[in-house]
């Protein structure tokens, strides 16, 4: 949460995602658990963060979706900070250029999934357009030629106990939109084709999986369930929901089989 006095509003972009705050600025990050209800300060902040990811161990992560290489130095600018449970930074690094989607998993690892800007901007990682990282900034993971395609756009993104789903959709001929499964522990990928294209909120749990795409700005979104069948996700129902809020880029998260999908100033849990 960011007091207003902190933010500036842009007037090409509607909604919460049209407001950006000026650097550095104070936020505080508030943690809902049950009935347990957790808040830390968090003051200095110098970059203007597109993600938010909580870590183990009550730590917490902010990613800024977009950095730059500095040509003089070599180096691209760092855009994630690890932050301590109390707000102080402990680690800060540059996680790849242009992010739609990200993701922590149970172990504190970061995973991401890039857009064309990155995919085509030069940052070697941003490249492949998929990527895990440590939250000491080493990469983690990297695709390796294993995905159906090379990636354009990435879209959402979910965790599933030790797996970690990213969705996203290519960019040549053939085209298509793909959820590709990784199971860290065992270096496992497997990608299946999308039964919605260009989805932007995904949870699965088991073979059950619920999808959602946006009406851009607007308060409703398409409500999409599938079951996994042997390789093929199918479609089992679709609806259009009314939601509280505008829905606009980035406002979904799936976590263990719960879609989190941002509506305004609400919050909806979808369950798969």
């Amino acid at each position: 949460m960011v007091h207003r006095r902190y933010l500036d509003r842009t007037r090409y972009l509607k909604g919460w995602i049209g407001w950006r705050p000026d650097v550095p600025f104070t936020g505080e990050l508030v943690t809902i658990t049950g009935q347990e209800e957790r808040r830390a300060l968090v003051k200095d902040i110098r970059i203007r963060p597109s993600h938010l990811a909580l870590l183990p161990d009550s730590r917490f992560l902010l990613v800024s979706g977009r950095t730059f290489r500095n040509e003089a130095e070599g180096r691209w600018t760092p855009n994630a900070v690890v932050f301590s449970p109390s707000g102080t930074p402990e680690a800060e690094f540059c996680v790849g250029d242009d992010i739609p989607a990200l993701v922590t998993d149970v172990h504190g690892d970061i995973w991401t999934a890039y857009g064309d800007e990155g995919i085509y901007g030069g940052h070697p990682e941003s490249g492949a357009g998929l990527a895990g990282w440590h939250t000491q900034g080493q990469r983690a993971w990297a695709p390796a030629g294993r995905l159906p395609d090379h990636p354009l756009e990435g879209c959402t993104a979910a965790t599933e106990g030790e797996q970690v789903w990213l969705v996203w959709y290519s960019g040549s001929s053939r085209g298509g939109t793909f959820l590709t499964r990784i199971t860290p522990s065992t270096g496992d990928v497997t990608s299946y084709s999308s039964p919605v294209p260009g989805p932007d909120g995904f949870a699965v749990r088991g073979n059950r999986a619920v999808l959602t795409r946006r009406d851009h700005n607007k308060r409703s979104v398409a409500l999409i369930r599938a079951e996994l069948n042997g390789t093929t996700w199918a479609v089992t129902s679709r609806r259009r929901l009314r939601v509280p809020g505008r829905v606009v880029m980035r406002c979904g998260q799936g976590r263990d089989g719960s879609l989190w999908l941002r509506t305004g100033n609400t919050w909806l849990r979808i369950e798969a």
